[in-house]
């Protein structure tokens, strides 16, 4: 649902429900003449590059990215977003579109699109010239080549794949990578070899030009410092894509091996909305094909078992301990102990009582989840040393003694100069 309103400066606004009305904003003006004086609202986020006027503004503790572009190249943005929401892909959420009066005699009328800016994201650029995030380096690649992959698998062409038009999120030491541009984009039921085999070359030129310039301003690690770097991505890319989309043949005895294929796709994160099975002509195998939607597979097992939202990876960490602690369970009730009765025990006992610390230590807008799994790193590490398990509490206690998950630096009032 969409309300419309008209204001001064404005010739129309359209934004969803649940969201601000931005009526307090300086419509009468370009965005390039917005200041903190004209618009106390304006705040500084770590950012990257865009051929286009960008803003950000606060409400509360929501942070909207405002884009002014000309007529109609906002609208189609702002529709192809929705369409990307809609397949539950990863990208940044529509929030409206302002129309503008012209302000100066010849002016055309220009569109202001509005999302919301990613919590906890962070531009490629950041990850170069801020300290403590030199470990999520070399997690790009893999990022982009992923997100790629799943906007193909649902039919999406993406037109101007970049670093520059993703945004990051740090999960449980992995990456996690966001559209934040769709002007040239496409929405298709299914792409053609031809369409994928186009955003592949797009990324690949756009991947190793933008790493080449981030290698002139700093020091980036082995695997970043050379001109290959848009080709590695495309060979991540390709082995994802072929694993995600590889039929099997099956004889119709071995079910099993139809339960390995999806427990494998599982394992990356991918959830399999449908199989579809074809018999041969002599009807002695079977052609398995399964059909996979999002890459929230752990993200959405997780809340569901504990109402915890997390990353994708971080969601399998958490899992992961979930079902240790359900084995250990089960000895004591005689009987294999339920997953969602240990995923309760977990809950109440080992991740609400770490996070009531955490966040007494970090603040209430720390990313807890990704600091849990630190802790759980932590875990894992003193672990390694003592060659026994020391349980969480003792890795609690060396990780706030130490001061870790510092490098989580809050992407608000970051100097804008540094991009």
């Amino acid at each position: 649902m969409t309300d419309s309103v008209t204001a001064g400066g404005l010739a129309a606004i359209q934004i969803r429900q649940g969201n601000p009305d931005f009526l307090d904003l300086p419509w009468g003006l370009p965005l390039d003449r917005w200041d903190t004086e004209k618009c106390p609202r304006l705040v500084q986020v770590s950012r990257g590059l865009s051929r286009h006027t960008v803003l950000f503004v606060g409400y509360g503790p929501a942070i909207y990215a405002l884009k002014e572009l000309p007529e109609p190249v906002g609208q189609r943005e702002y529709d192809l977003l929705r369409v990307l929401e809609e397949r539950r892909l990863p990208a940044v959420s529509p929030v409206g579109l302002a129309r503008t009066r012209p302000g100066e005699a010849g002016a055309g009328e220009r569109q202001v699109l509005v999302t919301r800016h990613l919590d906890g994201s962070l531009p490629y650029r950041a990850l170069f010239v801020q300290q403590g995030l030199e470990r999520y380096r070399e997690r790009l690649l893999d990022a982009m080549a992923g997100l790629l992959v799943r906007l193909h698998l649902a039919g999406f062409f993406w037109g101007d794949c970049s670093l520059s038009n993703t945004l990051f999120r740090r999960d449980a030491g992995e990456l996690q990578a966001f559209a934040v541009d769709a002007e040239t984009s496409e929405a298709h039921e299914r792409l053609t070899d031809g369409q994928r085999l186009l955003d592949l070359e797009i990324m690949e030129e756009n991947v190793t030009g933008e790493l080449a310039d981030v290698a002139a301003m700093a020091s980036p690690p082995p695997s970043l410092s050379d001109l290959e770097t848009g080709a590695s991505t495309r060979h991540r890319y390709e082995r994802l894509w072929a694993e995600t989309t590889r039929e099997l043949s099956v004889a119709p005895t071995e079910s099993y091996r139809v339960h390995e294929r999806i427990r494998a796709l599982n394992e990356l994160g991918f959830s399999v909305s449908e199989i579809e099975l074809v018999a041969s002509e002599d009807g002695r195998q079977l052609r398995l094909r399964t059909i996979v939607t999002d890459r929230d597979y752990h993200r959405h097992a997780l809340h569901g078992l504990t109402g915890v939202v997390a990353g994708e990876r971080q969601a399998a960490l958490m899992l992961n301990e979930i079902r240790a602690l359900q084995g250990t369970m089960s000895p004591a009730l005689g009987q294999s102990a339920p997953l969602g009765v240990a995923a309760f025990r977990w809950l109440e006992e080992r991740f609400a009582p770490a996070v009531e610390k955490l966040r007494a230590r970090f603040g209430p807008a720390a990313d807890t989840a990704e600091l849990y799994c630190q802790v759980l790193e932590q875990k894992w590490f003193l672990s390694e040393q003592a060659k026994k398990d020391v349980g969480l509490e003792r890795a609690l206690e060396e990780y706030l003694a130490h001061a870790a998950g510092q490098d989580l630096v809050s992407p608000v009032a970051i100097d804008e100069d540094r991009d």
